[in-house]
């Protein structure tokens, strides 16, 4: 029997029992969970927090998450004037702080930040591009979908701003190529129409927060995932499902995002100063060189920390990289231990690159066996 068989057994053992062992899973799951059977899906459900242990009170909480999460799109995603009725007196050019339409213009502008940035969701697989199966039965109609809100004859083009570190916006760390994906004719959905509606509904639900330029890259792998389970009764309800996991894993990120909180352990500026003193610890000369030539962690792992690295490889690397993250029980000191590898087996060439081919070099990680990154990051405890 191959060892990816006997891998495949032993998470079907643990999975089989009434009331699962936590602990023992996410060790499983440290070491890459089986890309087969919906495995991913479920054990990230479970390592975010979505499923409890105990497999009799799945069905419950299930259906208790999907019915709220069709209550909130009703109330927040469907617009104003469907809400409110004909015999509304609340007026499309009101700018009173009690006005619907007031609200529903100033979303539009965090609506079409959304939409530019899900148009060009993992440009390198056509996924997000394609028809999902279980369309939205509550916007099928072309009124209904986000996108038609913010189409270039309505509404002119505006950037949304991290509230986080003050060098930079969002948008100067990323790096996928434009694209454009089309919409959908009606009574069908692409992927990254799903994706627009779950990350407008977050922004509505944490507007101290609000949306900021590279969430979509957060909540691009868990959507696949999730929306590519052979199960097709949790694939019908991807959507969901996504929404609250990505709620969840924002709820341990969000210091990421969030200016105030950037000088907290947890802060990027924090993430950022863990990394530096771990390279430091294990790596002297290369740190050195780095710090000589003044290229300092915020020129690339800034990208790499805010975004789980998920620009940083393909897809399949990404969800294998986040199978460890997810499973670690300290999280993100693994993330630390992971971009530490990447600048370690790098070492040659940073000592030999001047500062400008090193930009390059650590902006544009090279291709490499996502195994041997992993090891490396492992072998740091």
């Amino acid at each position: 029997m191959s060892l990816y068989k006997i891998r495949v057994a032993d998470l079907e053992a643990l999975l089989d029992e009434d009331e699962l062992d936590l602990k023992t899973l996410r060790n499983f799951c440290f070491n890459g969970i089986p890309d087969c059977n919906g495995y991913r899906a479920l054990c990230w459900k479970l390592m975010l927090g979505y499923l409890g242990p105990r497999k009799s009170t799945w069905p419950a909480k299930l259906a208790k998450q999907r019915e709220l999460y069709k209550q909130l799109l009703t109330e927040m995603v469907i617009s104003p004037g469907e809400q409110d009725g004909p015999e509304c007196i609340d007026h499309p050019l009101s700018d009173g702080p009690e006005s619907n339409w007031s609200t529903f213009f100033k979303d539009n502008e965090v609506l079409l930040q959304i939409d530019k940035d899900v148009r060009r969701l993992c440009p390198d697989i056509s996924f997000f591009q394609q028809a999902t199966d279980y369309p939205c039965e509550l916007v099928r109609e072309r009124e209904r979908k986000l996108h038609v809100r913010v189409a270039p004859s309505t509404l002119s083009s505006a950037n949304v701003e991290r509230k986080g570190v003050g060098m930079t916006k969002i948008n100067l760390i990323t790096k996928r190529a434009t694209e454009s994906y089309e919409a959908m004719d009606n009574g069908q959905e692409a992927h990254w129409e799903v994706v627009e509606r779950i990350l407008f509904l977050y922004a509505k639900l944490n507007p101290g927060q609000g949306y900021v330029q590279g969430m979509n890259e957060i909540i691009g792998p868990i959507y696949y995932v999730f929306a590519s389970d052979p199960d097709l009764q949790y694939r019908r309800h991807a959507e969901a499902d996504c929404f609250f996991c990505f709620t969840a894993l924002m709820g341990e990120i969000r210091d990421f995002f969030i200016k105030t909180l950037d000088e907290s352990e947890g802060g990027i500026k924090g993430m950022m100063a863990k990394l530096s003193n771990l390279l430091h610890e294990r790596d002297a000369e290369v740190w050195e060189r780095l710090r000589d030539q003044e290229l300092y962690p915020q020129y690339y792992s800034f990208r790499w920390l805010t975004l789980l690295l998920s620009q940083e490889f393909p897809l399949p690397d990404v969800l294998r990289i986040w199978d460890s993250v997810f499973a670690d029980h300290k999280r993100y000191d693994f993330l630390i231990k992971i971009c530490c590898s990447m600048i370690l087996l790098l070492r040659e060439q940073i000592l030999e690159n001047d500062f400008a081919n090193n930009v390059k070099l650590l902006q544009n990680f090279p291709t490499m066996d996502i195994n041997v990154v992993l090891r490396r990051a492992t072998n740091l405890d």
